[in-house]
């Protein structure tokens, strides 16, 4: 079917949401898409940044795919300002075309995807770095994307616990909320130590804007811990990442490009498409601390976008 501007469906967080697509469905889906990269069946380019130097984050991402043959870029903006206007810090869409004519399929809220691609991509790491039996997950940061970490996590861990730090107590005290609404103990803390130490897991997610100064001593995790670093690793600090035993990027070529890499390459075994296509072992030992650090791979834009356009044909949200 050809979309015209005039016509071009908008898939937003309610429409998505009434979908329903379950995180395995997501997670398993980005997996995919990753091992189809290798095939050569999915192409992504390095992700685009321009900072004008005033506190906002400006960055696009484009994947093409071959099933389905869907191209999506995503634009987006952090400015730290916006939560002055009563607005999301950060704020983007997703433009779906048909990779084979170019021509538009639909728009697609970004937030939304952004949220769900970022804890799926956790989770494509947890899955073979974590311990299968790891029960409490620490937080630091306490925002959207922690929130979206709490549901995938919760979904696919035998999570009883979580422990929560952050900057302002409101967000922590809902993300407190939502854990006990799944039946899971929550322990608001007031030091980033206090939440690390002893947690089978932790996942960082502090805001990059403005850059945040190093606070975080990987001396601190429990033997046999994972951590997730979406922030890049910003807020560790790097004398410390030699404790971890195993350290994973998401995607190497990427880190080569990137003016400053994210943690030591000395220190690094592998990206993300390297775990999933079996190149090393995500864990040898039950004691190894592991992490995955990670800036977002327009992969994972690419995957859920492409599997929500796919979902809402299906349910007749868009034309076929």
């Amino acid at each position: 079917m050809m979309n015209t501007a005039e016509t071009l469906p908008y898939l937003s967080s309610a429409v998505l949401d009434r979908l329903a697509i379950s995180t395995p469905n997501v997670v398993d889906e980005i997996e995919r898409q990753i091992v189809g990269q290798r095939r050569g069946e999915v192409w992504c380019a390095p992700k685009a940044v321009v900072l004008p130097g005033d506190d906002r984050y400006i960055m696009a991402t484009l994947g093409v795919a071959s099933t389905p043959p869907v191209l999506a870029t995503k634009s987006l903006v952090v400015n730290p300002r916006n939560a002055g206007r009563g607005l999301p810090t950060l704020n983007s869409l997703i433009t779906l075309l048909d990779a084979e004519t170019g021509l538009p399929l639909a728009l697609v809220d970004g937030n939304w995807v952004t949220e769900k691609r970022t804890a799926a991509l956790s989770a494509v790491a947890a899955r073979r770095m974590a311990r299968g039996d790891a029960s409490s997950l620490a937080f630091i940061g306490c925002g959207v994307q922690a929130r979206g970490h709490l549901e995938t996590f919760a979904d696919l861990f035998p999570l009883r616990e979580i422990r929560a730090f952050g900057r302002g107590t409101a967000n922590r005290d809902a993300l407190c909320q939502m854990a006990q609404s799944r039946g899971l103990e929550a322990i608001p803390c007031d030091t980033a130590r206090a939440a690390i130490e002893g947690a089978d897991m932790v996942v960082t997610t502090v805001t990059l804007v403005p850059k945040p100064a190093p606070f975080l001593d990987a001396n601190w995790l429990k033997p046999g811990s994972f951590t997730v670093m979406t922030d890049q690793a910003l807020p560790w600090l790097r004398e410390t990442m030699p404790r971890f035993d195993r350290i994973i990027v998401d995607d190497l070529e990427q880190e080569r490009n990137m003016a400053k890499p994210m943690v030591d390459p000395g220190l690094v075994a592998g990206d993300l498409t390297g775990l999933v296509c079996g190149d090393f072992a995500g864990r040898e030992g039950p004691g190894e601390t592991t992490a995955f650090v990670f800036r977002g791979l327009a992969v994972g834009d690419l995957a859920v976008a492409g599997l929500v356009y796919m979902r809402a044909q299906g349910a007749g949200v868009v034309g076929a």
